[in-house]
């Protein structure tokens, strides 16, 4: 009895110390006194495997989190002392609460170099997943993390004999079948997506669970297309006076060397600026000098050329021949100024723009950040196109069609039973919920988003795709109306091979593209502001459409014997009842300021500075200059407030017909608002000028900056004013609308099965 008794003391004794100990090395951890870890590491090994956060991280997992690099190795230097390997291996492997080790830590963070020691200890660590699924591979794909992925790709790869299937199978899928491929492109990650099409070439056809291929979630991503990127004019010219490097295939030195470093990492972060100009200023600088040497070799091979064929020997005639081709490609200086669009001499003022570009914007408080966000538009528009290239030159007619059914895995069975876990088909999940759907293709998603570059590539190398329906058998022309895309629509127009084919379709409920023009959405496709201006824009769409094609293109009543002005009538209700309350309450507000303004340029203009002469009633102050701009400036602002007025007592008096938004409004809208806009300006004339007289002499030199001064508080509304005063410029003088740049979901769910989904989870709860 007294020797259990002891026993169970010293069992309590000892759980108190590790509790303790545990603390403390927390408390070390969080400090960042790492010395004194790594001494607690060297002492007691089972701080090993102390897990000690409530995420369940270990000393080892947060210094990996925090990027000490010595720390680190510090650390698994202490746990290899243990002769133990099993000792070793269960302390490398110790995951958190998320199962994550590590080695995922490293990964999905970046820390190549800690990648390194870990993985060489022990790479059996490559084949841990967490709670997702994932391995430490996926993780660094998952984030994005180039070097860590080739080096870990580099450890799991370099002890397979040749003509050995890769393991691949088992690092770069996850439970929801998404693959390595997959988060790569989701993420724009198009750099290590590109080494991944060339290291695992059979992802390219792989699908998640729900029948999704890399190209399907490519062609859900406008934004990473020129044709769905929004510039400004400056932009645009800075946007395509840049180069932008393809993306090459990775040497295999680069799998496990983590060398490369951009020379601007090392420079402060307040210097980065400094560090742009003096790249760009050295890179125009150095063009022009490439130019000068590439004329000055042309001439010299030109002569070496004349001299050789004057009487040289063949040998000196060779040697012109050799010259005169070094001298058309370009040499390695010629050549890196000569790639591109643009000849050689163009180069230069290219750069010259973008180092005024770059000093106006550090002259505007910006810095060289907005020449970084172009020139990272830029790359992700050109990587996304040879990402596509890619993808679609690997696909075959049958990989191109396949519509998700089933995950695909082109590991062969007796390789690996975990490659079959992780490819759990849907379609017996789909029969189990009987509720299988069936996925749309590519270019039916590309059609959906406007990504006319995917459209355009597949329809060449798979010209039947453009007969791709999805379930409601729309096509590509049916998809681009009811999404709102002019520009697909307008591609299909412009080609009338198709047009007979592709416009007399009808989907399963029998609309047509004008009905499902006249239908409208869920979501607000038109970037404009106001209810009034989206109802104009629909009423545009449907114009457009419908004029666009022949009538009998279009069917006249749908399977519901529905017109298209019923449907539009009917979806469009409440942006009617919305739009109209919109100019309700624009009106109003714009009608108040435009009385204040009549009313004080009636009083004004009713005033006569300096007064009347009493024997002819003639104003005293006629000959001078500045009354005369008096009493013309009050005339005007007193007309145009009367105008403005009147414009918006008609909109409060309008019907708000829905077909009214089009161009009655509208045009209202703006001439009232530049009624105001002129009647205030011409008040703020009129009160300077009324003003000047009363002026001491002194103070009349200095009378421009004060009155522009004194009058910037009055002009902040109209400066409020402006964007929707060009909104509507805008939308009334386009005649078709401007395209939309939001993206459609790959897989678009019903808004009723959602709502009766949620409510089904809430009565779970």
């Amino acid at each position: 009895m007294a020797q259990e008794l002891a026993a169970v003391i010293d069992a309590t004794m000892s759980s108190e110390m590790e509790s303790i100990k545990k603390k403390q090395l927390f408390t070390f951890a969080m400090k960042g006194q790492w010395e004194r870890v790594i001494e607690m590491y060297e002492e007691d090994p089972r701080a090993h495997k102390s897990r000690i956060t409530r995420s369940g991280d270990t000393a080892l997992h947060i210094a990996v989190s925090e990027g000490k690099d010595e720390v680190v190795a510090e650390m698994v230097r202490s746990i290899m002392t243990n002769q133990d390997q099993l000792h070793i291996k269960e302390a490398l492997q110790t995951q958190n609460n998320r199962r994550n080790t590590a080695l995922h830590l490293a990964a999905e963070m970046g820390h190549s170099t800690i990648c390194e020691k870990i993985a060489t200890v022990e790479p059996s660590l490559l084949a841990c997943r967490n709670s997702d699924g994932e391995t430490p591979l996926f993780s660094a794909a998952r984030f994005g993390r180039k070097p860590s992925f080739l080096f870990l790709h580099y450890i799991q790869n370099r002890n397979l004999p040749d003509g050995f299937f890769p393991p691949y199978y088992v690092n770069c899928r996850r439970n929801d079948g998404d693959t390595i491929l997959h988060c790569a492109i989701s993420g724009d990650y198009f750099d290590l997506a590109f080494q991944i099409i060339h290291l695992y070439e059979d992802l390219v056809t792989s699908v998640n669970e729900d029948g999704l291929s890399p190209l399907h979630l490519l062609a859900a991503k406008p934004s990473s297309f020129r044709s769905g990127s929004r510039l400004g004019r400056l932009e645009g010219i800075i946007y395509h006076c840049l180069y932008v490097e393809k993306l090459k295939e990775a040497e295999p030195r680069q799998f496990h060397t983590d060398k490369h470093k951009d020379d601007q990492a090392k420079c402060p972060p307040n210097y980065r600026v400094l560090w742009d100009i003096v790249k760009v200023f050295k890179s125009a600088v150095t063009t022009a000098v490439g130019n000068c040497q590439s004329q000055a070799n042309t001439k010299r091979q030109k002569n070496h050329h004349a001299a050789a064929s004057a009487g040289g020997t063949p040998k000196d005639i060779e040697k012109a021949k050799n010259h005169h081709t070094d001298a058309s490609a370009g040499g390695p200086e010629v050549r890196d100024h000569g790639r591109g669009l643009f000849p050689d001499n163009y180069r230069t003022c290219f750069n010259l723009v973008k180092f005024f570009y770059v000093a106006l914007m550090i002259i505007l408080g910006q810095g060289s950040s907005r020449l970084n966000k172009i020139r990272r538009k830029k790359e992700k528009n050109t990587w996304s196109v040879q990402i596509m290239n890619e993808l679609l030159v690997r696909a075959s007619d049958y990989e191109y069609e396949d519509n998700g059914s089933k995950p695909d895995s082109p590991i062969p069975e007796e390789l690996s039973s975990l490659a079959l876990e992780l490819s759990t088909s849907t379609k017996d999940r789909d029969a189990k919920d009987g509720n299988k759907r069936k996925k749309e293709t590519p270019i039916l998603i590309a059609a959906k988003n406007g990504v006319t570059e995917i459209i355009k590539e597949i329809i060449r190398l798979f010209p039947v795709a453009i007969y791709d329906e999805n379930e409601e058998k729309k096509n590509i022309v049916l998809l681009a109306v009811e999404k709102r895309q002019p520009h697909v629509y307008k591609l299909f127009l412009e080609n009338n091979f198709f047009k007979e084919s592709l416009f007399r379709q009808v989907d399963n409920e029998g609309n047509s593209a004008l009905h499902l023009a006249a239908k409208r959405g869920h979501h607000a496709p038109w970037r404009v502001s106001g209810a009034a201006l989206q109802m104009q824009w629909e009423i545009k769409w449907y114009e457009f459409v419908k004029t666009s094609m022949p009538p009998h293109f279009f069917a006249h009543y749908n399977k519901s014997y529905k017109t298209p002005k019923e449907i539009f009538t009917e979806t469009h209700s409440d942006l009617v009842q919305s739009g109209g309350e919109w100019l309700t309450k624009t009106s109003e507000s714009c009608s108040v300021v435009a009385t204040l303004v009549a009313t004080v340029a009636f009083t004004s203009s009713t005033a006569v500075p300096g007064g009347l002469e009493e024997a002819t009633g003639l104003p005293v102050l006629r000959e001078e200059s500045a009354f005369d701009l008096f009493t013309i400036s009050s005339l005007v602002a007193l007309c145009f407030s009367i105008m403005a007025t009147i414009m918006f007592l008609s909109i409060l008096t309008s019907r708000y017909q829905e077909f009214d938004f089009n161009r009655d409004l509208p045009r209202k809208l703006i001439l009232g608002m530049s009624s105001l806009f002129m009647s205030i300006a011409s008040m703020l004339v009129s009160f300077c000028a009324g003003h000047f007289f009363v002026l001491k002499a002194g103070f009349q030199k200095a009378a421009l900056p004060i009155y522009l001064l004194t009058s910037f508080p009055v002009t902040l509304f109209a400066l409020a004013q402006f964007p929707l005063y060009f909104d509507l410029l805008k939308t009334t003088l386009k005649k078709v609308p401007q395209r939309s740049y939001k993206a459609t979901p790959v897989i678009e769910h019903d808004p009723e099965t959602k709502d009766k989904k949620n409510e089904e989870a809430q009565k779970l709860k």
